[in-house]
């Protein structure tokens, strides 16, 4: 089942730094073969090493938004490897759905949602082409992250801390770091749509960003693979072992 692979979705109306999970729906049987018949699927060699396989299954723009994606792909890969070091996979596939229908079908997007990551692949939706070069940057590097964790995610990890992570990753640094955020967001409030899913996506980057400056990337990539990955603690037996501070320091008083 995709909903069991499916870790991220960037919305296109909230903003490229906001994502949700998308909806459990299964994964149909010939995608694989799909994605390899895809007449303009080619691959991209990346200064580590790494290649980069881009299909365009059909879209009316998808072309020019992998050649687009291609451009940014060396940042977005020196990005993760900088903050979640070398082991990751060395394919990476990348898919232009040719519809919204078919990326419905394929990835579990909506109409909202700009691109989704499963185990086997980093799906764009084919309204992504309108994203301008920022937001993709974004968007990319998000998704890339969520792709690179892939083994160390496990499915019932905190979608709060692990969106929160990849925005870390995916945003530009901000020109004064945050602060510890008021109150730490719910995977609800991430589902729900409406303007405080928005809200709750910043708190998850605030916690990130936050620790990050505090403690160092390298706890705040501890933090994850203690609180995410399989055989994951819950979030503050966590946040004792990676931080060794207690969870209540971690958060502001209104």
């Amino acid at each position: 089942m995709l909903g069991a692979e499916l870790i991220c979705a960037v919305l296109l109306v909230a903003g490229p730094s906001v994502s949700s999970p998308g909806p459990a729906v299964a994964a149909p049987t010939p995608l694989t073969q799909t994605v390899a018949a895809a007449p303009m699927s080619r691959g991209v060699p990346l200064p580590d090493g790494r290649t980069a396989v881009l299909a365009d299954l059909g879209a009316r723009d998808g072309a020019a938004l992998l050649d687009r994606i291609a451009a940014e792909l060396p940042g977005a890969v020196a990005a993760v490897t900088g903050f979640w070091g070398d082991r990751w996979p060395r394919e990476i596939p990348i898919v232009v759905a040719a519809t919204a229908g078919q990326f419905a079908t394929l990835a579990g997007g909506g109409a909202d949602i700009a691109a989704t990551t499963t185990t086997e692949r980093i799906t764009f939706s084919p309204a992504a082409a309108a994203m301008n070069d920022a937001d993709l940057r974004t968007v990319l590097r998000h998704e890339l992250f969520h792709f690179a964790a892939r083994a160390d995610t496990a499915a019932d990890a905190p979608v709060w801390l692990t969106e929160g992570v990849a925005d870390y990753v995916g945003r530009p640094p901000a020109p004064v770091p945050p602060g510890a955020p008021t109150a730490l967001p719910t995977d609800a409030e991430l589902a729900t749509p409406g303007p405080g899913r928005s809200a709750a996506y910043d708190r998850a980057w605030e916690f990130a960003s936050y620790i990050a400056h505090t403690y160092g990337p390298d706890k705040l990539r501890a933090l994850y693979v203690a609180a995410c990955g399989p055989g994951h603690r819950d979030v503050a037996t966590a946040v004792r072992t990676a931080l060794g501070v207690d969870p209540s320091t971690l958060t502001a008083a209104p």
